[in-house]
């Protein structure tokens, strides 16, 4: 985000923050069984933040991965969405993994 211009910034804030109050599949969408995206169009480019559920924890939370993508219309994004597949794992197996040590640790001093 740091990279983009301002107004551009704004949009793409404006549009998440009116994806949490509306369901417009225009806004964010499913993409496969895991990846989820948040889409904007401003001055004819699509900026795309793609997401997925962290659901450890016996709790919801949505996850906005830490890259995202200028789309032209028409392009295609199967390879993409495999690596983002790959990506969501990789951020949770580290999640889970500093969770067990922080548990392995409390029960240790506890």
């Amino acid at each position: 985000m740091n990279g983009l211009d301002r107004k551009s910034q704004e949009k793409i804030y404006y549009n998440i923050r009116k994806a949490q109050v509306t369901n417009d599949p225009e806004l964010f969408k499913k993409l496969s069984a895991t990846i989820w995206e948040f889409r904007t169009l401003y001055h004819k480019t699509y900026y795309r933040l793609f997401a997925f559920w962290d659901k450890t924890e016996g709790k919801q939370t949505l996850v906005i991965a830490t890259h995202g993508l200028l789309k032209k219309p028409g392009k295609h994004l199967l390879q993409k969405s495999k690596k983002l597949i790959v990506s969501d794992n990789n951020i949770l197996n580290r999640k889970n993994n500093l969770y067990a040590d922080k548990e392995k640790n409390k029960n240790r001093f506890s």
